[in-house]
């Protein structure tokens, strides 16, 4: 697909050595992808978005000049490798660099493993999984030569404690995390100052909840606590500035994480009772309802889902760096299987 990057963006130029930091976003046009350009431009980046539909690109980008700062959008699936370094050539031939990188595009299919077709699990794995690689590929073609450079992985609880009815999404999230950690071990080994952090993330209110690929009558919903996209943003954008090696963002994602580590079993027999229920609305799935898995939005979503009345505009978040000594982990333990044995 085309991009107006050049042509129509404000400013120009290829500026390597002054000027305001460069971020890409992938995602961009709605939810946490969309909040995080916003807080990256109210930070005094400039700002490229990534995305499949236009509509809200546009509407992305209106909001980040709005923000005081440039923006210019690529329409690219993150699925297309070559689409993907195509887009982050065209970064660095206008601004001369990218000085983060933020892979945050996703797809996800809600129903049985059983019912859930190959080409979904495919599809899902190729926006999810693949996409965050073809991303950080193309991070790494011009940030490996300047030596310098971060790389966000935006993630989940559910890349460790996996949910039923979302296994293509929960695999996709796990297998980001296993990449992600094999390529810290080799940045790491060549001593290189190019930095990658992972962010973990509780249930956002995204408009994802409306246009995702059902295999059930009733759209899904958050599970557990909910937060509003602006204050995951904040984090995002704090954790590309900090590179944590990890940053798990919410109370029910630090519950969630650590739970499963001191009883993963007790988890398992809790989703199975709890989990269905709590993931499915009471909106019933219609003829027509937008469904984004194959094509785009083909109109502005923005960053808000229909949760605000129950999103948290307040967040806590923990780098497990600093969980240190058996004692600090043994209380986090205790209060995750305290949370769990309560909910039951």
């Amino acid at each position: 697909m085309a991009s107006d990057e050049v042509d129509t963006a404000p400013g120009g130029g290829n500026d390597s050595t002054t000027g305001a930091p460069v971020v890409v976003v992938t995602g961009a046009s709605a939810g946490v992808g969309r909040a995080s350009a916003i807080a990256f431009a109210r930070r005094g980046y400039r700002v490229a978005l990534i995305a499949r539909g236009r509509a809200g690109l546009d509407g992305a980008r209106g909001e980040v000049e709005s923000a005081g700062s440039e923006a210019s959008i690529i329409e690219a699936d993150t699925a297309d490798a070559d689409r993907i370094f195509a887009a982050a050539d065209q970064v660095v031939d206008r601004w001369g660099r990218i000085d983060v990188w933020v892979n945050n595009a996703m797809a996800t299919v809600v129903g049985p493993v059983d019912a859930t077709l190959p080409a979904e699990f495919r599809r899902v794995t190729e926006v999810t999984y693949l996409g965050a690689i073809h991303g950080t590929l193309a991070a790494l073609r011009h940030m490996r030569p300047r030596d310098r450079g971060t790389i966000v992985q935006v993630g989940s609880a559910l890349a460790y404690r996996s949910i039923p009815l979302q296994s293509a999404y929960c695999g996709a999230k796990a297998a980001i995390r296993g990449f992600t950690d094999s390529l810290r071990s080799e940045l790491l080994h060549d001593r290189s100052r190019v930095r990658i952090t992972m962010v973990q993330l509780p249930g956002v209110n995204t408009p994802q909840f409306d246009w995702s690929h059902m295999h059930e009558p009733f759209h899904h919903r958050p599970v557990g606590g909910c937060w509003q996209p602006e204050v995951i943003a904040k984090r995002i954008v704090d954790a590309a500035e900090r590179a944590p090696r990890e940053l798990w963002i919410g109370s029910s994602t630090i519950q969630s994480i650590v739970g499963n580590f001191v009883a993963p079993g007790l988890l398992d027999r809790y989703l199975a009772r709890k989990a269905y229920d709590q993931q499915l609305s009471s909106r019933p799935v219609l003829p027509g309802d937008p469904d984004i898995l194959y094509q785009p939005a083909n109109a502005d979503h923005g960053a808000r889902g229909r949760f605000s009345a129950q999103a948290k505009t307040r967040s806590i978040d923990v780098d497990p760096a600093y969980l240190r000594g058996g004692l600090a982990l043994s209380l986090l333990a205790a209060l995750g299987a305290a949370f769990l044995w309560r909910r039951q």
